[in-house]
């Protein structure tokens, strides 16, 4: 069998392997994400020059939810570089809950990849009027991804009725001037920006543009700035799987951002990137699933940072 062969049937493997793993619920505190059919389980890799392999429901659509995040600082950074960002979020990981309600001792949130963080962010890149924002967010994600995207707003709707957690976080950042007086405005950007129905392919393309340093590895358009692509792949290294962060730094070794309806996005800085969509999750939020599919794919073929016997020799060979 061809190394890249091995490489089709390894990710087939992993698919039958745990398609039968009925652990984790549903995010049913989001109504709408509580519909999902939980037997759904798509598996995509996409490597930095393009190429592409699947396996399951790959063309199911779901909400990128906390996956947007990492993508909103990236704009944010691209917007007001460095050193306004992180005036108003920080990067250190803190050890909570995605949603809790806290800040550091500056009285900014921890990180952008939490929720306090990303409402942040949010009022930084929202626009003149609440569309304008979420459009002008939509439009650099369907670059990325290769094809245009939208926002689902059955589930946009459902966040905003049953977010009130996330407005009480919204105010305290109010509190201490860490976003503006338009906190509806800066919600709704939130809200809508975790509400962009995506695939594993779209999911996983986004992944290969930031993995192939901001330029799309199939149209070739220039998406992020590349200043930046690292600023937001260090702060999924260590922030990206909620309060799982550091054991997945340990165990899986890469970056990558999870969110609460079952995506979750993998990168390999200058290889590939790997997107796993499956809605069963763990207590921490994160897909059970797709846990066991990133740390097999990265012992498998050596992808962990500091593999250092392996990096990405396995699969550097098999393609």
């Amino acid at each position: 069998m061809s190394d890249l062969a091995h490489l089709k049937n390894y990710i087939s493997e992993l698919h039958e392997r745990y398609r039968n793993n009925h652990d984790g619920t549903l995010a049913t505190y989001i109504p709408e994400l509580g519909k999902a059919n939980p037997d759904h389980f798509g598996i995509t890799m996409v490597t930095a020059d393009g190429q592409e392999f699947s396996v399951g429901d790959v063309q199911q659509e779901f909400t990128i939810q906390s996956i947007c995040k990492p993508l909103a600082f990236l704009m944010a950074l691209e917007r007001y570089g460095r050193e306004e960002t992180l005036r108003h979020v920080g990067i250190e990981p803190s050890g909570e809950a995605f949603n809790s309600i806290q800040l550091d001792r500056s009285n900014r949130p921890f990180n952008p990849m939490v929720n306090a963080g990303a409402i942040a962010v949010a009022s930084l890149i929202k626009g003149d009027s609440p569309e304008s924002g979420v459009n002008d967010f939509v439009k650099r994600l369907s670059l990325a991804a290769g094809r245009e995207l939208r926002v689902d707003s059955s589930v946009c709707a459902s966040e905003s009725a049953t977010g009130n957690r996330n407005r009480s976080i919204a105010y305290l950042l109010r509190n201490f001037e860490v976003v503006d007086d338009q906190v509806d405005h800066s919600l709704h950007q939130y809200f809508s920006q975790c509400s962009v129905l995506v695939n594993t392919r779209d999911l996983a393309m986004i992944g290969a543009t930031l993995a192939n340093i901001g330029e799309n590895p199939l149209t070739h358009e220039e998406v992020f700035d590349m200043r930046y692509v690292k600023d937001a792949l260090s702060v999924m290294l260590t922030c990206g799987m909620y309060d799982y962060a550091g054991e997945w730094a340990y165990r899986v070794g890469v970056p990558a951002k999870s969110g609460v309806a079952g995506g979750i996005l993998a990168v390999v800085n200058r290889q590939l990137s790997i997107a796993v969509y499956s809605p069963r999750l763990d207590a921490r939020g994160n897909s059970v699933r797709g846990i066991k599919v990133c740390t097999d794919l990265a012992e498998e073929y050596g992808l962990h940072a500091f593999d250092f016997m392996n990096f990405g020799s396995n699969f550097i060979k098999a393609l």
